[in-house]
């Protein structure tokens, strides 16, 4: 029996292979990857391509289950997803200049003052004056802001543990070294 979400991926043609077999529907059978037709190879490129495609439909999958959670968690403080990813990296790292904050969350500055101004008048943030230059605002989390992280990490612990409970002991080391591997990349770009 097909749910609805095969139903109309036997719809869709796969433009890779439409020309090969004339037929859209066997096609979409190639394209799903289920191994009952193997009558043409792809190439190592279509294969990534292909895992690529699958790859972006799970993570996908992942950040809607995720965040879902997250927004219940965050609706009653009032935060927005931009102001805690925001609390979340000055909790790692204490204190941050507004032009980091702009430089890290990919805003201008005034927009990155902004971010900080609503977090200040929730109290989870401060900011103050370097001694060495009052030019320079700094920003630091408060007690509050580093309590609510920690709230939301503990809530999505509980939530990997959850999926992690599915996995074998290889499986679970497998997912971590490969979720490293990506974070790492992730940190240098």
């Amino acid at each position: 029996m097909f749910d609805f979400g095969q139903k109309a991926a036997l719809r869709i043609p796969n433009p890779w292979c439409v020309g090969l077999t004339g037929n859209a529907r066997i096609s979409s059978l190639l394209g799903l990857n289920t191994g009952v037709l193997t009558a043409f190879a792809r190439s190592p490129a279509d294969q990534i391509r292909a895992d690529a495609e699958r790859l972006s439909h799970i993570i996908l999958e992942m950040q809607r289950c995720f965040v879902l959670r997250l927004c219940k968690q965050l609706a009653p403080g009032n935060v927005s997803f931009s102001q805690f990813f925001l609390l979340a990296y000055l909790d790692q790292k204490e204190v941050l200049t507004m032009s980091a904050i702009a430089q890290k969350m990919g805003h201008t500055t005034a927009a990155a003052s902004g971010l900080v101004a609503r977090l200040e008048n929730l109290g989870y943030v401060v900011r103050s004056v370097a001694r060495d230059d009052r030019r320079k605002v700094m920003v630091c989390i408060t007690a509050k802001g580093s309590a609510l992280v920690r709230r939301i990490r503990e809530e999505m612990v509980g939530n990997l543990v959850k999926i992690l409970d599915h996995l074998t002991p290889d499986e679970q080391k497998a997912w971590l070294q490969i979720y490293g591997k990506i974070y790492d990349y992730c940190q240098s770009k």
